[in-house]
């Protein structure tokens, strides 16, 4: 699609003043150029289209047929922009219509899909774009509207809005710590078969902290994995112990099929839950719904909380 430029956009402009005012003088006054800029600006479009648009004289102007015929077509045009504009802050204003989410995987399946179904719900004109991946998506080249981020947050063109902490704490099966003794301090870890989660920006060093007290273990793991939910799943069947975020291992723990092991230390303290958005201005009326809902469902707690050592 071909689109006028700046300097096309003036001529057509001019042409419309001509129009409304009927004089360079008048016409000036109201674009605020001098009457000389606007004749070199009609001079321009007349050589451009190559037909006489005005006749001037010294004391009139006379658009000719052609004149009118672009005038009545260029106010149309007008009507049809202004009406777009018009549509376009209405809809903003409206909650419907698409709305890009991106979301961690394993996060986003065990708890957060709820979340997502039930706002769905109550804003039936939404319609819902999901994606469920662990990559560290770009959400401004990529075209989101938000994202849920886990962790630390680096990227200072996003507004971000902390939803909870995010807690990465330490467990194993009862069978594993039955053949291979529970550690009891954080340098006991060494001796152990830690399960290794790639995406840990400190692997495959765990920095473990407690009180102010930081302490870092370089692990050893007879299986490492960029999925989490496949590490939990070695932890079940007793493989070893697995540094997780808490959302990831509190069902099984209130199960029975893990256990805490170093139940006082956890993994980044610092980390949380981030709501992430491309920009806090010219957002739309369903990104600042799913934002409410969002700060709403987690300032009630967040649902996987385990309580506190």
């Amino acid at each position: 699609m071909d689109l006028f430029n700046s300097r096309q956009a003036d001529e057509l402009a001019t042409l419309l003043a001509l129009s409304e005012h009927g004089s360079f003088a008048a016409a000036g006054k109201m674009l605020q150029r001098h009457p000389s800029v606007l004749s070199k600006r009609l001079g321009a479009l007349e050589l451009r289209l190559g037909i006489r648009l005005v006749e001037r004289t010294t004391r009139q102007l006379r658009f000719t047929d052609e004149g009118q015929r672009l005038v009545s077509q260029l106010r149309h045009a007008v009507s049809l922009i202004s009406q777009a504009e018009q549509e376009a802050a209405q809809g903003a204003a409206q909650v419907r219509g698409r709305l890009r989410l991106a979301l961690p995987a394993a996060m986003g399946r065990l708890w957060l899909s709820t979340m997502v179904s039930e706002f769905a719900l109550a804003y039936p004109e939404v319609s819902l774009e999901v994606e469920y991946s662990e990559r560290f998506v770009d959400i401004v080249a990529e075209g989101f509207d938000a994202a849920i981020r886990i962790g630390e947050l680096s990227d200072n063109r996003l507004v971000a809005r902390k939803l909870c902490d995010h807690r990465r704490i330490l467990c194993a099966a009862p069978a594993y710590l039955q053949r291979q003794g529970e550690p009891k301090t954080p340098a006991d870890l060494a001796g152990h078969n830690c399960l290794g989660f790639t995406g840990l920006h400190s692997y495959p060093e765990w920095k473990l902290t407690r009180d102010g007290d930081q302490q870092s273990i370089r692990v050893r793991s007879a299986m490492v994995s960029n999925d989490n939910e496949a590490l939990l799943s070695a932890a079940r069947m007793g493989l070893g112990i697995l540094a997780g975020g808490e959302w990831l291992m509190t069902r099984d723990i209130d199960s029975g099929q893990l256990v805490r092991v170093l139940p006082d230390w956890q993994l980044d303290a610092d980390a949380g839950v981030y709501l992430v958005r491309p920009s806090a201005k010219y957002n739309t009326a369903t990104t600042t719904a799913f934002k409410h809902w969002i700060e709403a469902a987690f300032a009630r707690g967040a649902p996987w909380q385990l309580p506190q050592p």
